[in-house]
């Protein structure tokens, strides 16, 4: 995935920092300079801005929701694949399937609003008098209906697949869900390639190995997270995000002496070396809290 390094930042808003990858200059660059249908290549520069821009709302859609059932997300990142929202929602099945599903939300609330731009550039005859412009709105119509049915493919970690994942969830538990919705992946990374290999599409292959790479990553945290659910678990401590209770055993890191440790055996003192630490991260959910919010007492819902 992109991160900040190698990016470069646009803007600010609502809180959250967008940033343009290095990487999305030679797309743009190889994407204008092929064959179009306009009659110059800044009407195709246009295309490929409007198509990020349809991007970028996309993915404001997945961190605004993520916000709303509170989780953290302050960043996303666009490049030649199109875009991140680095989104860390609550690990509830409801929260991960909200901040998911609202991303093709506003691609579905999209095809209204340029529907209507494309029937009144027709009804104005504008494929007469501004030919690159009504070209340029149809394609944009075209590109955020294409973008919507394969975001929606349950192919993991496609905005379906997570859907899908997100709904397994609720029968089958946290890591058998991530491993399920892996492993129908590859079925759609072994699609994506022979479509690739049959129409010689370079950026069809490569997405396909992106994909790849993610249901690999996919299944081998399933497989982590199945092994974490089978660990015993100290009484008396959860997790005030998830509730859920900590392990028991040496899992957390010194970051003073890189010696491993047990949180709350020691109080949050490493018995390595001086160091003390008051904030711990949930193993099962992320979430960092200070430690005497991990009591069973502070940690129920109200």
């Amino acid at each position: 995935m992109p991160t900040r390094n190698g990016s470069v930042k646009l803007f600010r808003l609502l809180g959250i920092d967008v940033y343009l990858h290095w990487s999305w200059f030679l797309a743009f660059f190889y994407f204008t300079s092929r064959p179009h249908e306009y009659s110059n290549y800044g009407w195709s520069a246009l295309e490929i801005l409007g198509l990020f821009l349809i991007v970028l709302t996309h993915e404001f859609g997945h961190a605004l929701a993520c916000r709303s059932v509170g989780g953290a997300a302050n960043l996303i990142v666009l490049w030649p694949l199109g875009g991140v929202a680095y989104v860390a929602p609550p690990q509830r099945p409801g929260a991960q399937l909200w901040s998911i599903a609202a991303g093709p939300l506003v691609n579905v609330l999209l095809v209204p609003v340029l529907s209507l731009l494309v029937s009144v550039s027709s009804h104005l005859a504008w494929y007469d008098s501004y030919p690159d412009a009504y070209e340029l709105l149809h394609n944009l119509w075209l590109i955020n209906l294409v973008l919507l049915v394969f975001n929606l493919l349950p192919v993991y970690p496609l905005d379906g697949g997570q859907i899908l994942r997100s709904l397994l969830w609720y029968p089958f538990g946290r890591a058998n869900s991530l491993m399920v919705a892996s492993s129908i992946g590859f079925v759609g990374v072994a699609a994506l390639l022979l479509l690739a290999l049959y129409n010689g599409s370079v950026w069809k292959g490569i997405m396909a190995v992106f994909i790849l790479l993610n249901c690999w990553g996919g299944l081998k945290q399933a497989r982590a997270l199945a092994k974490l659910a089978k660990l015993p678990r100290r009484a008396g401590f959860a997790c005030p995000s998830c509730q859920t209770a900590p392990p028991l055993g040496s899992f957390w890191r010194c970051g003073q002496c890189g010696q491993n440790f047990d949180m709350f055996l020691s109080a949050g003192a490493c018995p390595h070396c001086p160091a003390q630490f008051t904030v711990t991260q949930c193993l099962d959910c992320g979430t960092a809290a200070p430690l005497p919010a991990w009591t069973a007492e502070n940690s129920r819902p109200a």
